[in-house]
């Protein structure tokens, strides 16, 4: 049964909710690479909160590519067992009052809801233990994310020897996307007046969080861009 749940997971969307636009999917997840991978463990699910970096490239959907540490036996499952896992990335979200729907003032039929952005990932993971491979691998994910500080900070500013200490602690784990899917829930169902009526109550909130949602109700197809 949980075999089965994981390969052929099911999100609920409906059609106006659909995000199908694989640059879109991509720009979330870069953008919030945080992601929660599920597998089948010790016969559970687990869940597993990783950052990954996204490979748009390779294969047909892209690659996924994290790390674990050694102490932790996902690796070793991913290894033997696992035939496909799932990987759920959070984007923007946000509660809508009723108070903002200019459809309150006209015959009060509405309710709150809540506002979100998702993609779901499915894939099968390989686990990588060559050394070679984990320290191009750090290297990459370090500058990507060291990037914007205003002094980046380089693997090769730690010592060699304490940074090959900690690379033999970690395990490599690339996911290559075998499907992805999107779920937009951004007031779509709403008329233009209950939207704007959103995205002007989320923008006086002046939280960052709540105005990438108002970008988003004022349009879904938003193109999100890596912060």
């Amino acid at each position: 049964f949980l075999y089965l749940c994981l390969i052929y997971p099911v999100m609920f969307i409906p059609k106006y909710h659909e995000e199908n636009n694989l640059d879109v999917l991509h720009n979330l997840i870069i953008a919030h690479p945080l992601g929660t991978w599920a597998v089948c463990q010790d016969n559970r699910i687990t869940a597993h909160h990783l950052p990954f970096m996204l490979y748009p490239s390779r294969g047909t959907y892209g690659s996924l590519i994290t790390h674990v540490s050694k102490a932790n036996p996902v690796w070793q499952l991913a290894h033997d067992t696992i035939d496909s896992s799932l990987i759920i990335f959070q984007g923007a979200n946000a509660y809508i009052t009723p108070s903002w729907y200019a459809s309150k003032q006209e015959h009060g039929k509405v309710v709150p809801t809540w506002n979100y952005a998702v993609v779901h990932v499915y894939g099968k993971p390989t686990v990588w233990t060559d050394m070679n491979w984990l320290h191009q691998h750090i290297h990459t994910v370090t500058d990507a994310h060291e990037a914007n500080q205003p002094k980046p900070w380089k693997v090769d500013d730690a010592p060699q020897e304490y940074i090959d200490q900690m690379t033999q602690g970690i395990v490599g784990i690339e996911i290559l996307i075998e499907r992805i899917i999107g779920k937009w829930k951004v007031s779509q169902n709403r008329n233009e007046a209950d939207r704007q009526g959103v995205i002007d109550g989320l923008r006086a909130k002046g939280d960052p969080e709540l105005i990438a949602m108002a970008d988003m109700v004022e349009n879904p197809g938003k193109r999100l861009e890596p912060t």
